[in-house]
């Protein structure tokens, strides 16, 4: 160890910062969020370090750095452009017995500032020791991403109780595994979600039953949206959540890379539904959710999209409630932000579109038809779920009830993936285009005038432009695309 780690209180402490510049006030920044008392010495100050000494959260020494002045302070940090100014600092603080640090200079250093990620009360400091200031800035976001926004409440709630538990439980090693499964369990995951009455409850029972949260009581279900296909789509909540799962319930159109991330001895259910092939009915996954979270499992559903747009999230989630089971819902970007973002086509644009509709062909036994009438009317771009099937019947059903037949239409097949295929015509035509290209589901249909600003706007995977390729007729593609060779290309010749 090069460095001994260690954390300082310097509230109300007098700390000194050598320097008047950019870097000298981000080094004050960093001290006035520990409260420390500051003192900043310098020629001149720029912009920010006047407007916090004129708000009296700094005090100014305007004038040349003289020793006497690290007599006071408990820190010193020297940030000026000049190495002899800053050696001269570090010298001084030397001499005082006061701990230093010159900015970008280890060797005059007597401390590091390390890199840090703050979730107060809970700190996280990392340093390479002065080696590698951007290999440490890496790491730190890296590890930023895993942690949630939300732990350092963990940390006040658990300091809450902590002389609770100590009474309840004297024994250390007892209190040590309750801490650990109650900080790794549901009560953490209920303060993490803003249920602070609940994790209070969940420890009010495990220490009257001398057990720990996660014995006392039910697990809890997290109702994750996956995205619409591109595994780095999921949020980050969802993807710390996937983590931790000891169950993971997931939809036939949820990437395999995507479940990569969950625990190695996470048990995987696939319960994916599919209206071409029998598949596990609805009441039966509701059934299976409810009952492994009263067995006291975290459990992750992971959705494709987001749960509540055509996900039946809401579904389950009346279920979990009317069981009394606690859950989380994650959102997620559901298939028509993300499946038109990757084919280059804005779902609004002012002049061409100004409303959105998400709506499904497809109808569960005795609900009516869509209205054919105001889908057809207005500025409005359509975003039609679970299409392919009935692209016929949706495209007769549009035309009629007054849509353009020339209205601008496109299927995106396996959207924001690497088999992403796109099919573009009229709203009149894109059926025989589906058919002779063998469109499958998923696929998403878009209905509107922005469809056509694919052709400029399209970004992801096209082919190569050297490639000498181009669309066929009224076809542009993305990804696996439907592209063929110019007519004057005989095979086997050079691209």
């Amino acid at each position: 160890m090069d460095y001994f780690p260690l954390f300082a209180d310097l509230t109300d402490r007098p700390c000194l910062v050598v320097g008047g510049g950019r870097v000298a006030g981000r080094k004050v920044r960093q001290l006035l969020r520990a409260g420390a008392r500051i003192t900043v010495n310098a020629s001149s100050l720029d912009p920010v370090l006047l407007d916090l000494a004129s708000a009296g959260k700094i005090t100014p020494v305007i004038g040349a750095f003289e020793p006497a002045l690290v007599n006071d302070h408990l820190l010193i940090i020297a940030a000026t452009s000049d190495a002899a100014v800053n050696q001269a600092v570090a010298a001084a603080a030397a001499a005082n017995f006061r701990l230093c640090n010159v900015v970008d200079d280890g060797e005059h250093s007597s401390f590091i500032v390390p890199g840090i990620i703050d979730r107060a009360p809970l700190t996280v400091a990392i340093s390479s020791g002065g080696r590698s200031p951007v290999l440490t800035t890496l790491v730190r976001q890296k590890i930023e991403g895993l942690l949630p926004a939300r732990l350092g409440a963990v940390a006040r709630w658990a300091g809450k109780w902590r002389e609770t538990v100590r009474a309840r439980l004297p024994d250390s090693r007892a209190r040590q595994r309750f801490w650990q499964t109650a900080l790794d369990g549901a009560a953490s995951d209920f303060i993490l979600s803003g249920r602070t009455a609940q994790a209070d409850r969940a420890m009010v029972r495990a220490l009257a039953a001398d057990q720990s949260p996660s014995d006392s009581g039910p697990g809890i279900a997290f109702l994750v949206g996956a995205g619409p296909g591109d595994p780095e789509l999921i949020t980050l909540a969802g993807w710390r959540l996937l983590q931790q799962a000891d169950v993971v319930m997931h939809d036939r159109l949820v990437s395999p890379a995507l479940l990569d991330f969950a625990r190695r001895d996470a048990e995987l259910i696939p319960v994916g539904k599919s209206a071409s092939a029998a598949s596990i009915s609805q009441d039966d996954i509701n059934t299976l959710l409810v009952r492994l979270v009263e067995q006291g499992n975290r459990v992750c559903r992971l959705k494709g999209g987001d749960p509540f747009v055509f996900g039946r999230g809401g579904e389950e989630a009346e279920a979990l409630a009317a069981a009394g089971m606690p859950y989380q819902v994650v959102p997620g970007i559901t298939a028509a932000v993300g499946c038109a973002a990757y084919a280059g086509i804005p779902l609004t644009r002012r002049g061409l579109s100004k409303a959105v509709v998400l709506t499904t062909a497809e109808s569960a036994t005795g609900e009516l038809e869509p209205d054919w009438a105001n889908l057809a009317a207005g500025e409005q771009t359509l975003a039609i779920y679970m299409g392919v099937g009935r692209l016929n019947d949706v495209s007769r059903q549009l035309v009629a009830a007054g849509r353009p037949p020339d209205c601008p239409a496109a299927l995106i097949e396996n959207g924001t993936t690497d088999r992403q295929r796109i099919v573009r015509g009229t709203l009149e035509g894109l059926p025989e285009l589906a058919e002779k290209h063998a469109v499958t589901a998923p696929a998403l249909l878009l209905v509107g005038e922005t469809v056509a600003l694919a052709d400029k706007l399209g970004w992801f995977a096209t082919p190569p432009l050297s490639s000498g390729l181009r669309p066929d007729g009224e076809v542009t593609a993305s990804g696996e695309a439907i592209w063929t060779e110019p007519a004057n290309l005989s095979p086997g010749a050079e691209i």
